[in-house]
């Protein structure tokens, strides 16, 4: 097995590092509202491949101010485009699958992402997650499940398809995770190891965009143009960042779990804003996840 990575395995995620989790888990959150929102002017590959767009300027003044060299050699080329091409995809698989299945549906099965990055890594970067931090993940993954509720009955074999997709949007989203932390992008700056990804994502989405025929009819209204600034700026350009420096300090395990509080900020962004009911269950489904996280962030041995 792996010898554990800097330390971080047994190290409990510090409350700044969960007061930050939890600002980028409200902002995925709310980003899904901000999608849907936007869906009536611009379509789902352009929203993701003009997101990245300007997020990949908004990176490069970050960049720039800080003075970090993005274009200097240092050996993660092939790590960076091998994690670009994974993220690029994962946005491809997410948005197509969300075409053939349901919102909610697609948010649970997205959400497997933290077990595909405690396994690999216990398989690959020798974290190991106690039987007790193993049952807080599960008892999290059913918080989720209950407060998006119980799925439609009609499922047909295109909704199994947009399933499966959102699985392989998840398992890519746990995969790039683990190249960051496994690879030399580990000591990389945060913004080079980003920069990879929303590079790379750039021609795969407008390329999703124009075999999909999709077109933007109109100039969209100033509401769909401050939303999809939100998505870029913010999401894209500075809770990615956020995202991606945390993953090279700490667990990758338990940082990852706590992106199954997004859900839940996403339904209670969605009954505010969008007027979606709640389930009656969601406020005992938001005690199980809390829970879950807690015992996920119990110190544990080191492998």
């Amino acid at each position: 097995m792996a010898q554990p990575i800097g330390g971080a395995v047994a190290r409990p995620l510090s409350a700044g590092a969960i007061a930050l989790m939890l600002v980028c888990c409200f902002s995925w959150g709310f980003n899904q509202i901000a999608v849907k929102l936007v869906l009536p002017e611009i379509p789902p590959f352009l929203q993701a491949a003009i997101r990245s767009s300007v997020g990949m300027v908004v990176l490069l003044i970050i960049a720039w101010a800080r003075g970090v060299k993005l274009f200097q050699r240092d050996g993660t080329l092939k790590a960076g485009l091998f994690a670009g091409l994974l993220f690029g995809l994962e946005f491809v698989l997410i948005y197509r699958g969300l075409m053939l299945t349901t919102a909610t549906r697609g948010v649970v099965f997205l959400y497997t992402a933290p077990f595909i990055v405690a396994l690999g890594s216990y398989h690959f970067l020798g974290e190991r997650l106690s039987a007790l931090q193993w049952s807080g993940l599960a008892l999290s993954f059913a918080g989720v499940a209950l407060a998006i509720g119980v799925p439609q009955a009609d499922v047909d074999a295109s909704v199994l398809l947009g399933d499966l997709m959102l699985v392989g949007g998840g398992a890519l989203w746990g995969a790039t995770t683990l190249i960051v932390k496994a690879s030399r992008l580990q000591k990389a700056p945060a913004e080079k190891g980003l920069a990879y990804q929303i590079a790379v994502s750039i021609p795969l989405l407008f390329g999703a965009a124009l075999i999909s025929g999709e077109s933007i009819g109109k100039m969209p209204s100033p509401g769909a143009l401050t939303l999809m600034a939100y998505q870029s700026i913010w999401v894209v350009g500075l809770t990615f960042l956020l995202w991606f420096s945390l993953v090279k300090t700490y667990s990758a395990s338990k940082l990852s779990a706590f992106s199954f509080i997004t859900p839940l900020f996403g339904v209670v962004a969605g009954y505010v804003i969008m007027h979606d009911p709640l389930t009656p269950a969601f406020g005992f489904a938001a005690l199980l996840v809390i829970a879950g996280l807690y015992l996920v962030n119990r110190p544990a041995k080191a492998a």
